[in-house]
């Protein structure tokens, strides 16, 4: 009896030892047939070799064991099934990591993307796969996979299926709806009591969620949200920050201390607001290079300065336009990443479209040198799509009529887009964009900021540093001063520092705060340094600078024309104001 699709089933009734039990069941596609397990989730453009955290696989039909072949470290063949007949492959996953792209399992709550768990069975990835679960008592599960009619969730292939994060424990769901669309929460805190202490601390928080949403909405000029019912999973914890999306949810991480800190909550609805935008960008407007997925190697995706940064600046624009900050909020964090990338030597090595292509191997693999030789599709994707909307505002268009534009002609019609449909469709919005934008693309040199937030009455004004600049970053460690990063072509760089040097000595002081070093150092003079590395004593000579920018700060000018000023206000207007 042959079995339609497959069937998933996720043993999960032994939280203790952090492991999910997998059974997998369908009919035999042939008597040799290959499985394999993704090496990455969409959305992370890493490998990362999911199969280290699988173990114990088997396969079997009819009471008898089949042989199983290994192709390559993430993919077997199975040998000597029946064809058309059931088969049975059966495997254990540890779950013991916990972020949004992998597993973790425990007491208190499960997190699982099913990249990491579920295996792709040949000739079956386009078939419907149902999903089971065996819960510990009192526990649910959250997926935004809809409910099958004999239990479980279908999806409708097994790409459907790993885009669909599973959430389980004893949570609480909450439900609102926007334009219509039923939308779910669920919070995960560690402690049910502190899930309950962050709602209870912002009784609006779902409805300013739901008009986040609305302005997702209204920026692609939609009536409704893409997605046709939506699951939001927030991992409430300590520390931490990040979020991935999915067609129809997203998982979110984000630190209580975060919460404390001034203009917390504002970036908490940031960060919702990107997550949720990409139901659009990149889930729907995609890649062409991602249509279809290669789940075992990485695709080159030069495109990814449009998904991840022109996101990453409407992030910002939407609470703004939902009605919940001000401009003066707005410009704030505006500022903070004008200033960072203003301070990230790493752009004038890496161009923004090398950044994109390059995401595999250097974005998601950071060292303490790597700020000096690449910079952030996510950062500088989020600078160029700043002027190219200004650029686009003072020719009568604006970057919202390009992403209009670009979704009605690829994103709604599931139409995969390369870089030049972008620059075609830039150059359409604003005769010779198209080449300006190529050339900010491939340049490592700087738009300019500068005058484009003139346009709107604005400046960055550079703040200094109190002490001569050395280009060192040093902490405190157990055992004394140590590197952390050297900055390229820095005083520091020329005398001979390496990260994880400890700094002992300075002339004939001993070293033990960071505050005495920057105390110590004299621009223009030339000190001995006496370090250890390796175990090993040296001496260096050191010639700090002149003190150095410290940050840069966004502000309005006092001069500015009326007409800068109008266009400021057109810019930053929030819906319906």
């Amino acid at each position: 009896m042959s079995i339609p699709g497959v069937q998933v089933h996720l043993d999960l009734r032994e939280p203790h030892t952090h492991r999910v039990l997998v059974t997998l069941s369908a009919s035999a596609p042939a008597e040799h047939f290959v499985v394999s397990l993704p090496g990455w989730t969409p959305g992370s453009y890493l490998i990362r070799d999911y199969v280290r955290q699988l173990e114990g696989l088997s396969a079997e039909q009819n009471g008898r064991v089949l042989a199983l072949t290994r192709l390559s470290p993430s993919r077997w063949r199975v040998e000597g099934a029946s064809p058309h007949e059931p088969v049975s492959i059966r495997y254990g996953v540890m779950a013991t990591e916990l972020s949004v792209r992998t597993c973790h399992f425990d007491q208190d709550h499960g997190f699982f993307a099913l990249a990491a768990v579920v295996l792709e069975l040949e000739g079956q990835r386009w078939q419907p796969h149902q999903l089971t679960c065996q819960l510990p008592a009192q526990w649910q599960a959250f997926t935004p996979l809809a409910a099958a009619a004999d239990g479980g969730w279908l999806a409708r292939d097994y790409d459907q299926l790993i885009d669909s994060p599973l959430e389980v424990g004893a949570h609480t769901l909450h439900q609102f709806q926007v334009r219509g669309v039923p939308h779910r929460w669920v919070t995960w805190a560690g402690d049910a009591r502190d899930a309950s202490w962050f709602h209870e601390r912002y009784p609006s928080f779902f409805e300013d969620v739901r008009r986040v949403c609305e302005a997702c909405c209204d920026l692609l000029a939609e009536s409704a949200p893409a997605s046709r019912d939506y699951l939001f999973v927030l991992h409430l914890l300590d520390d931490g920050y990040g979020g991935l999306e999915h067609d129809d949810s997203c998982v979110l991480v984000y630190g209580r201390r975060n919460l404390e800190a001034e203009h917390g909550y504002r970036k908490l609805l940031q960060l919702i607001a990107h997550e949720y935008f990409h139901q659009w960008n990149v889930r729907r407007l995609t890649p062409a290079e991602l249509r279809p997925i290669d789940y075992q190697q990485a695709s080159v995706v030069p495109t990814l300065w449009f998904a991840e940064g022109v996101t990453s600046y409407v992030d910002q624009w939407l609470p703004l336009r939902a009605g919940l900050s001000e401009p003066e909020d707005y410009l704030h964090d505006l500022g903070e990443d004008l200033s960072r990338y203003l301070l990230s030597p790493g752009r004038f090595v890496q161009s923004l479209q090398t950044s994109s292509e390059e995401a595999w191997v250097k974005l998601y693999k950071p060292d303490a040198y790597s700020g000096n030789s690449q910079i952030s599709y996510y950062l500088k994707g989020a600078v160029i799509a700043l002027c190219a909307d200004l650029h686009l505002r003072q020719n009568g268009s604006s970057l919202e009529r390009v992403l209009q534009g670009l979704w009605r002609s690829h994103g709604a019609v599931g139409r995969g887009y390369q870089q030049q449909d972008l620059l075609a469709a830039f150059e359409a919005a604003c005769a010779g964009l198209g080449s300006i934008l190529e050339r900010w693309l491939t340049s490592v040199d700087d738009p300019d900021i500068d005058g484009y937030l003139l346009s709107v009455g604005l400046a960055l004004e550079p703040e200094m540093a109190a002490h001569p600049w050395s280009g060192a970053v040093l902490k405190v460690q157990p055992n004394g001063l140590q590197v952390q990063r050297i900055w390229r072509q820095s005083p520091a760089e020329r005398a001979g520092l390496m990260v994880g040097d400890e700094l002992i000595g300075l002339d004939a002081t001993r070293l033990t705060l960071v505050e005495q070093w920057e105390r110590l150092l004299s621009a223009g003079a030339s000190h001995e340094l006496l370090i250890s590395r390796r175990s090993q004593l040296r001496r260096l000579r050191l010639e700090p600078g002149a003190p150095a920018v410290k940050r840069y700060r966004l502000v309005t000018l006092a001069t500015a024309r009326p007409e800068q000023e109008a266009a400021r206000a057109a810019w930053l207007r929030p819906a319906g104001r």
